[in-house]
C-alpha cells in the first residue's frame, strides 16, 4: 500500500506541475498562487518554477507559530511541482490562436484536478500552502474557506500589482477545480488498512 501511495504522489505532482505550464502556455489566466510566483518570477528574472520551489519552503516556514509539521508529501511537493513546471514550459508551446488557448486551458483545469485528487488521495502530507490554510484556520478558529479566500486574495493582489496574469483562466480555475477535484478524489484515495482485530481470551470453562 505504501508503494502506491507513494508512486501516486509523485506521479500526481508530476502531473500538477505539467498543469502548471499548461496554464502558462494558454495565456488566459492563472489561479491566484500562480498569479504570484509568475509576478514574482517576472521581477526577479527567476523560472517560476525556480519561484514555486523557493515560495513552497518560505511558507513552510509559517508553519512553525502554526504549529503545522510536514510530511513526506509536503517536502516531495515544495520541490517538485517547480522542477516539472519548468519541464512543462520547456516541452509545450504558446498558443497564439483562442482556439488552442481555450483547449490548453481546458486541458489544464482537468489535469490539474486529477493531480489534485492524486497527491490528496495518496495522504502522505498536504502542500505547504494547503497546510498554510488548514493551519490558520485551526489556530484562529476562521472557517477553512475563510482563510483559504484571505490568502488567495492577498497573493492574487499582489501577484497582480507584480506583473502576474490575471483572466478568464483566473475565474474558470476558481469556478472548476473545488468541483472536480470533489468528485475525483474518492477515485483515487489510497484506503486505509484498518487494523486485525485481535479476538479476545475466552475463559476457560470451570
Amino acid at each position: 500500500m505504501m508503494t502506491r501511495r507513494i508512486t501516486q504522489l509523485l506521479i500526481g505532482l508530476a502531473m500538477y506541475g505539467i498543469s502548471l505550464a499548461m496554464f502558462i502556455r494558454a495565456g488566459l489566466g492563472l489561479d491566484p498562487w500562480d498569479v504570484f510566483h509568475q509576478g514574482v518570477a517576472g521581477k526577479i528574472g527567476w523560472s517560476i518554477g525556480t519561484v514555486v520551489v523557493v515560495v513552497s519552503f518560505l511558507v513552510l516556514l509559517l508553519w512553525i507559530p502554526l504549529r503545522q509539521m510536514p510530511g513526506f508529501g509536503t517536502l516531495a511537493n515544495a520541490v517538485l511541482v517547480g522542477v516539472f513546471a519548468d519541464i512543462g514550459l520547456a516541452l509545450i508551446p504558446t498558443f497564439s490562436h483562442l482556439g488552442g488557448q481555450i483547449a490548453m486551458l481546458a486541458g489544464a483545469v482537468v489535469l490539474n484536478g486529477i493531480a489534485s485528487a492524486c497527491y490528496i488521495g495518496a495522504r502522505l502530507g498536504p502542500g505547504a500552502r494547503d497546510g498554510l490554510m488548514t493551519g490558520l484556520a485551526r489556530r484562529t478558529g476562521w472557517s477553512v474557506r475563510l482563510s483559504r479566500t484571505l490568502i488567495e486574495v492577498v497573493v492574487l493582489g499582489v501577484g497582480w500589482l507584480l506583473g502576474g496574469s490575471v483572466g478568464v483562466g483566473t475565474v474558470v480555475y476558481a469556478v472548476a477545480i473545488g468541483p472536480l477535484v470533489q468528485w475525483l478524489l474518492p477515485l483515487f484515495t489510497v484506503p486505509v488498512k484498518a487494523p486485525v482485530a485481535v479476538p479476545e481470551a475466552v475463559p476457560a470453562a470451570p
